[in-house]
């Protein structure tokens, strides 16, 4: 699982744009999305920066943090 920090998530909206984008790259991970903290869990195959490029496609800058 990698863990990212999304500065920039506030609201229900912005959830649903970060989990569409990670399925756009792997319709099979596992996306936890934390509002309060602005942290994002994903369990993927896919390789890390993919999903970081995912999320700044959808106007979301993400940060590896573990």
């Amino acid at each position: 699982m990698t863990k990212f920090s999304v500065p920039q998530m506030s609201c229900g909206h912005c959830k649903s744009s970060i989990e569409k984008a990670v399925a756009s790259v792997d319709a099979d991970a596992v996306v936890d999305v934390d509002l309060t903290s602005r942290e994002v869990s994903v369990r993927s195959f896919s390789n890390t920066g993919m999903l970081i490029e995912a999320m700044k496609s959808a106007g979301y800058e993400a940060h590896v943090l573990s």
